[in-house]
Order: structure tokens, then C-alpha cells, then sequence
């Protein structure tokens, strides 16, 4: 099969995993840098151009799209979906989940836990937003944060409307969120391959630190999620339609809250933690659809 890596990074770990295994298939796997990619839209001839040539022979897309490029991510695997070649995620899918707004209002439509969040559009009353959640502590993060970043813990009132005022000058959007403090500085990473969980981990925040993420500089160990929590990580994949997600959740008195589901959840620490062959599971995923595909296909 002829597989194509929608990556910027080739030598990223969770790339390079990813066309190892495929390799060691038999597959044919081919690293394409997404941002490189032109699109030609002409009724019933839709093309992909990489550096000047066309895109073909093509079996299925693996995207691994970034948040900053998101737009152009999700155009380029549309243009694929448009020629009726299978990509791991979709782009409306990828849309819904890289919106954090959306995919919150989306989870609790279906009455799935999200923490308490509130959002307005620069909104001067700076007051009433911190009290929608319960008041302070808070936490702040920015719509289009990433692996932490842009994510901030406000202890005091005063320093949550600082932090608030001061975005709202800059015309930066925000979400506030009540902060979990049974928590304790951790969160859970499901990892969902198709609808079932494949590798599960908890990630705890150094000492002094709220954010557990691994690229801060957290530590994590391999878990057994709870009933609960399993069925609330494959609830969230399936409303956003993702075939692989990694659904971040938070333990909390009152269940799990589930604080972002990824798209393109990075494979080095839950593979590292937990021993499990996480990029197997995701070629396991590729080669059912693209049989399945095949299969219909020849009885048209």
C-alpha cells in the first residue's frame, strides 16, 4: 500500500514511528510536508501538487497537522477526501477538535464532563466572567494554545482580571475555566485508535507547576482507566468523529472532565510509557480501511 505522512517534522519521533512501522509492513510510506502542498479546484479533476508535481498513486493519508497550520492542514486533507482517498482524520473532525470553543460546547451538548468554562468577546465586565466559573483560583488559556502554552493559573482575583484585561487589549481570545484542585496537578491521556482505547497514562506536573504536560517537563506512568473514564474518552472521540484522538481528562470529584481532544496526539510519551506499540495500532487502523475501501469497491 502506498501511504502518505502529512508531517513538517520527518524526524519527529511520532513521523518517524509511524513510517517505520509501515515500512516493516511492506507498505510504501512517504513523508509530505503539508504546508508544501497546492491544491487545484476544477469540477470532477480536484489535484494535489507537492514541490511542483502531482500527487498520485496514493492509498491513504496518515495527518499529523499542527495547530498553528490547522486551516491549510484541513484543506489539503480535503482535497484528498474530494478524490475519495481515506485519511486517518477527517478534516471537518480535525475543525471541530482544534476549535477548543467548539469541541467544549460540542462535549457538553452531549452531557459529557468539561470543567465550568466561560467565554466572552473582549468583554469589559471582567468580574462576572471570573464568578461564572466559581471565582478564583481560575485558569486562562488562550484559544489557540498549545502543549501548555498560553495556559495560565490565576490564584487571586486581581491577578485573574490583570490577566484578562491585559488579553482582551491585546484582542487575544481566551476561555476561563474553574480550576480543579482535586486534581492535583494531573491529568489523564487516553489514547483512542478506532474506537477502543489502546494506551492510557497519567501525567503529573512538577512540583510547583499545574501544567502536567510532558513537553513541561511532567512525568507520567501507565494507568487502568476506570469504566467511567473509558466510556466518557471513547464518547468525546466519537462525537468529533475521530478515528484516532488523544482525550485529555482531568480526575475530579465529580468525575471525569475532559479538558481537549487532539487530533494529532504525539506518540513518543504514551509509547514510552506505557510499552505499547502505539503507531501499530494506528497501521492496524490504515490497512482495515483501505481493505474495507477495496472491498466495496470491487463489489460496485
Amino acid at each position: 500500500m502506498n501511504i502518505v505522512i502529512l508531517s513538517r517534522g520527518p524526524g519527529l519521533y511520532s513521523t518517524q514511528s509511524l513510517a517505520y512501522e509501515g515500512r516493516r509492513r511492506g507498505h510504501n510510506m512517504r513523508v509530505v510536508d503539508h504546508v508544501r502542498c497546492n491544491i487545484l479546484i476544477e469540477s470532477g479533476k480536484p489535484a494535489i501538487y507537492y514541490e511542483g508535481e502531482r500527487l498520485t498513486n496514493v492509498d491513504a493519508v496518515i495527518p499529523r497537522i499542527g495547530a498553528s497550520v490547522t486551516f491549510h492542514g484541513s484543506a489539503i486533507i480535503r482535497q484528498f477526501e474530494m478524490v475519495k482517498i481515506y485519511t486517518a482524520a477527517s478534516s471537518d473532525a480535525l475543525l471541530r477538535s482544534r476549535d477548543k470553543l467548539r469541541c467544549l460546547q460540542l462535549l457538553a451538548m452531549e452531557n459529557l464532563g468539561v470543567p465550568r468554562t466561560a467565554y466572552t468577546d473582549f468583554t469589559p465586565d471582567v468580574g462576572k466572567v471570573i464568578d461564572a466559573v466559581g471565582g478564583t483560583p481560575i485558569v486562562i488559556k488562550l484559544l489557540e494554545g498549545t502543549h501548555g502554552l498560553g495556559v495560565i493559573l490565576a490564584e487571586t482575583r486581581k491577578t485573574a482580571e490583570s490577566v484578562i484585561e491585559a488579553f482582551n487589549k491585546i484582542k487575544e481570545r481566551i476561555i476561563v475555566q474553574e480550576f480543579i484542585e482535586e486534581s492535583n496537578g494531573a491529568d489523564i491521556r487516553a489514547f483512542v485508535v478506532d474506537g477502543k482505547i489502546v494506551a492510557a497514562m497519567k501525567r503529573k506536573a512538577l512540583p510547583g507547576e499545574f501544567r502536567s504536560n510532558l513537553h513541561r517537563g511532567g512525568t507520567a506512568i501507565h494507568i487502568k482507566l476506570t469504566d467511567r473514564e473509558i466510556e466518557t474518552a471513547l464518547k468525546a472521540t466519537k462525537v468529533l468523529g475521530l478515528d484516532i484522538a488523544g482525550v485529555d481528562m482531568l480526575q475530579s470529584d465529580r468525575g471525569p472532565l475532559v479538558l481537549e481532544v487532539n487530533p494529532s496526539p504525539g506518540l513518543e510519551g504514551i509509547t514510552k510509557t506505557t510499552g505499547i506499540n502505539v503507531a501499530g495500532k494506528i497501521l492496524d487502523l490504515v490497512e482495515s480501511r483501505i481493505q474495507t475501501q477495496r472491498k466495496h469497491e470491487m463489489e460496485a
